[in-house]
Order: C-alpha cells, then structure tokens, then sequence
C-alpha cells in the first residue's frame, strides 16, 4: 500500500466527512427520524419534539452549523485487510488531524479533557479521538467514525448475565438500562447492544453496532428477531422523544455479537441520542478513496 497517498486521502477525507456529520444527518437516520413524526400522533408532545428536531435539522443544513451543542467525542472502528502492510501510528494520525481541522473549521465546540478526575483541563482540540484496530479478511481498509455525544453515552449499561437467562434474559436487560435511562439520553435514540467476549468487548460491541445504518438487521435471524423483540418493547416504554410521551423511543436496534466463556454472557448497550452523527469510508489496497 501507498502509505503517502493513504496518509493524504484519509485525513482529507475525514476532514470533510466529520464537517458534513456535525451539521447533516446520514439519509438513514433522517428518514426514520421523518418516518417516526408521520406516525406519532399529532399534537402531543412526542409529535412536537419531533417537528422541531426536524426544523433544527433543516436551519443545521442551511446554515452549516452544528446540530447540536454537544459535538460529541470521535469514536473510530478501523478494519485493515489482512493482506495489507500498514502503519497504525500513520492511519491514527491521519484521521486525528482529519478531526482536529474538521472541529477548528466547523466552529464545533471542543469538549476532550486531558485528565479525567483533577485537572480536567480541554485538549482544545477535541483530541484525543478513541480508535480500534481490527484485522479483517481483504486488502481495503474501511474506516467508521462516530461523533459521540455524552447525554447519551452517560446512559451506557452492561449487565454480566448468568448464561442459562436466554434471549428474554437479553430482553430484559435491555430495557431495564432503556428504562432508567428515560428521557436523559434525548430520545428518540439509536440503540447499539453487545452481546459476549468480556464485559469490556461487549461493550465495544455496542459502541459498534451503532455505525450500522438504521433499519438494518442482523444477518442471523435469531439476532434479528431478537432486535425486532427489544425494539418493540422499547417503544412500549412510552418514554417518547424528549422524554415526554409518546410512541416513539427508538428508532432502531443494532446487535453485534462474539464468542464468549461458558460461564457468562455480558451484555452491553451504547446509546446515540437523535443526532445519530456517522460517518464511513472505504480506501482500496493503493490508498485512494473507493
């Protein structure tokens, strides 16, 4: 791989794909944020958050300006083909200046702190960005980046299960973190469950089924029927967008899943509020942008 042109496109790219996130939602998001104030029932509170979710959305796209306040911390999954020879020190610097200039430009409030307990001091940068490596099959290089607002990610639960709780035990975990979680998280929000491997790769499995598009499901159909059961019962919370009633919560739920130890089954959930803001690119084994 052409590590020069790799290093150029990437960090360029992700300069111009953070901008766009900050201030325009994916299709796949905005369409279900529509579809969920068409079937809210009008003039109930539930309905008029939305409406203006909508407006927000609408004057964020015009005038270029974040849609929210809380621009979030970059969340980044990197999957690297295994017929690839690259640096991880070049990729991860490539898309930290690529955030660094994206959040300068875009007048995106910077919100790392260096230290997380004393000093609390902001990097002014909103740097660091927290980055996994993956070893994938192939000889491309896709690159999945979120920006991870905090209301919500305060919410995240895990909950170690014994194994013999099943699906329902699954279930039941879910929508207890939903349920405390309330209103807090700004609904109506994207849902993203880790399911095996240890407490803390379960809940990296959380973080990462949230860079899937919304109204996707599971490719076994076991999980998809599982994320279709918590989905439903989500909604049957009534906590409504807002927090404020209603019959829309969520506007989906994402499951990934690994092996884990006979003894256990953690389960994790990662919440993103209604600005779902994502972003992803593929780069072919010469480093240019597929």
């Amino acid at each position: 791989m052409d590590m020069l042109e790799l290093e150029k496109n990437l960090e360029e790219t992700v300069y111009r794909r953070m901008l766009t996130a900050g201030v325009e939602l994916s299709d796949d998001v905005h369409d279900a944020l529509k579809m969920a104030f068409e079937r809210e029932e009008s003039a109930n509170s539930g309905s008029i958050v939305l409406e203006n979710i909508l407006k927000n959305l609408a004057i964020a796209k015009e005038k270029r300006l974040p849609m929210c306040q809380d621009t979030g911390m970059v969340l980044g999954f990197v999957d690297i083909g295994e017929e690839l020879t690259v640096s991880l020190g070049v990729i991860k610097g490539a898309i930290e200046r690529g955030i660094e200039r994206a959040y300068e430009d875009g007048s995106f409030r910077k919100s790392v702190v260096a230290e997380p307990v004393f000093d609390r001091d902001n990097t002014k940068t909103n740097l660091p960005a927290v980055i996994y490596f993956e070893s994938v099959p192939g000889d491309t290089i896709s690159v999945h980046l979120l920006m991870k607002g905090f209301g919500s990610e305060n919410c995240s639960g895990l909950e170690m299960l014994n194994p013999t709780k099943g699906p329902s035990g699954v279930e039941d975990a879910v929508v207890s973190i939903m349920g405390k979680a309330g209103g807090k998280p700004c609904p109506p929000v994207v849902v993203g469950v880790g399911i095996g491997g240890t407490s803390d790769r379960a809940a990296i499995l959380s973080k990462r089924a949230l860079t899937r598009k919304v109204g996707t499901y599971h490719q076994d159909p076991r999980y998809a029927g599982l994320e279709r059961s918590i989905f439903d019962r989500i909604q049957g919370l009534g906590v409504g967008a807002g927090g404020l009633g209603g019959i829309i919560t969520t506007l989906g739920v994402m499951i990934e899943s690994e092996a884990t130890h006979i003894a256990g089954m953690p389960v994790a959930v990662s919440i993103n509020c209604w600005a779902d803001r994502k972003a992803e690119m593929v780069f072919d084994k010469k480093g240019a942008l597929q």
